[in-house]
């Protein structure tokens, strides 16, 4: 894979509270969203997405909204078994996120922005899937693209020159 990919999806990864968390033990991979008790929550079944059986999703604000976000890239529930038939996913292995990912980035047009190393242009494509990058409008935390860039070169991505 492309290193310039492989820094991206660990930025997102970064960027989404995932790869840091404080209980993972498989670089974030294993993460389900924090709700509003704040409690931390990590899975270790990776047959399938953490809500697949039905389980509710985590209120994570006042007004009672749920996320089934899980996973490296916190993945919501509701599009997962459309990608995991799509992609013919056997599991939520982090070798399948990884592919979800990828194919995430390919729907947004990111993919040779990020193999040419214009980040910010591929951060901004991806805004609308990734709550915590710039621009998101998700009404969560987001992350200045200064910071995921550092971030980005700190995994090993190089980024393009500006002329």
């Amino acid at each position: 894979m492309n290193p310039n990919i492989q820094a991206f999806m660990k930025t997102i990864r970064f960027s989404e509270g995932t790869l840091n968390h404080p209980l993972t033990v498989n670089d974030g991979y294993d993460v389900i969203v924090t709700g509003i008790d704040g409690k931390p929550e990590v899975f270790t079944d990776f047959s399938d997405h953490p809500f697949a059986k039905g389980r509710p999703g985590k209120v994570f604000n006042k007004a009672g909204q749920r996320s089934t976000a899980s996973g490296g890239y916190q993945q919501l529930y509701k599009y997962w078994p459309a990608y995991k038939e799509q992609l013919g996913l056997k599991d939520f292995s982090p070798e399948s996120q990884d592919r979800l990912c990828l194919q995430l980035l390919k729907e947004q047009r990111a993919i040779a922005d990020i193999e040419a190393g214009h980040i910010r242009r591929a951060i901004a494509k991806c805004a609308n899937i990734w709550a915590s990058f710039p621009g998101a409008g998700y009404g969560q935390r987001e992350h200045k693209v200064e910071v995921l860039i550092e971030a980005y070169k700190n995994f090993g991505g190089k980024v393009a020159e500006i002329s």
